[in-house]
Formats: structure tokens, sequence, C-alpha cells
């Protein structure tokens, strides 16, 4: 899906939910140029940001990356795998993250499976989120960086964790080649 897409499905249930801008920043604690910047210049926002939008608007973060309904069981071939979408490190840079949704399909799913391409950019920036729910983080490829609330770990090829998404933290790729994650969000509705 691109995100236009995306930024298309934000802007209707705004409006069906007869919420604004600003509204949607104070709901959300999000900047207001920033909603702005994601809706008008189609710049994807990263997870954390976009499931506290899909909780204000009261829609399952699916919601804004679902294109199709399927059946069970929903199968995602590797090579029919194709990006979501990408979060760039700052406005105007390189591609940070690339997610590549693997549940998109699954119309009443209550997690939101990934597979996701890390890139050394996203060590420059390190902003923490937060939000309700749960993550399951397991390393594929490379070696990746956590910031959980004020600790720091470091899991490489074949480490996973488990954390409480509600505590501020941080994904990023550590050392000069890209990583490689599945990654699994849970949401509580």
């Amino acid at each position: 899906m691109n995100t236009g897409k995306i930024s298309q499905r934000i802007k209707y249930f705004m409006e069906k939910r007869h919420v604004g801008i600003e509204d949607l920043a104070t709901a959300t604690g999000l900047k207001k140029d920033f909603i702005e910047t994601m809706l008008d210049e189609n710049v994807y926002p990263p997870l954390g940001p976009l499931m506290k939008i899909a909780r204000t608007l009261g829609v399952r973060l699916g919601t804004f990356l679902d294109d199709q309904e399927t059946t069970d069981p929903y199968i995602v071939r590797n090579a029919e795998k194709k990006s979501q979408f990408s979060v760039l490190a700052e406005k105007n840079k390189p591609t940070s993250l690339n997610f590549f949704s693997l549940g998109k399909g699954k119309t009443d799913r209550h997690m939101e499976p990934f597979f996701v391409e890390i890139f050394p950019e996203s060590a420059s920036q390190k902003s923490l989120s937060s939000h309700e729910g749960e993550e399951w983080i397991a390393v594929i490829k490379g070696s990746i960086e956590i910031i959980y609330g004020k600790e720091t770990h470091v899991l490489n090829e074949g480490d996973s964790v488990y954390y409480n998404s509600i505590v501020p933290h941080y994904v990023s790729c550590l050392g000069d080649e890209k990583a490689q994650i599945h990654a699994v969000i849970y949401i509580p509705e």
C-alpha cells in the first residue's frame, strides 16, 4: 500500500468521526505540524504515532494497512511479500525502516505481524514512543539496539524480546549493515 492510501484512510476516519487536526493532536499528544505533514505530504508516521491515531479514531491499526478481505488461513509467501510502507528517519532523509505487513489481509486479526528491514539510518533519531499493548521482536539478520525506558539492550541474530509497549521504547539498527526482524504488535481494543 502506498502512503497516499494510508493518509486518505486517516482523513476518511477523521471526517467520519468529526475529528479535526487540532482535536487529533490533543487526543494523541502528537504535534499539529507532524499530523499536517503526514496528511498533506503523505509522510508515513512511525508505528507508535499511527497506533495513537488509530486508537483515537476508534479503529484497528490494520484499518489503515488493509487493502482487501481474505479468508482463513491467510498465507503470505516470501516471493509475494511487498513493502507496505517506509519510515523516514527525518524528512528529506533516507528511509530508516521498511515494513512488510504479514497480516494485512486478515480482517479479524488482533495482532499486527510484520517483517521489518531496519537500516543504519534508524540509529540517528532515537525518538522513543509508547502505546498500549505488547510487542514481540525476533532478529532474523544483523543486530539491533532496543531502548526500553532507561535501559538499552543489544539483540543479535536469533535473539528475541517481548515487552509491554506502554514503556517508552525505540528499535534501531546497530552497525553498518541493515538488520531484519519479525515483529508482532498486540493492541488491546
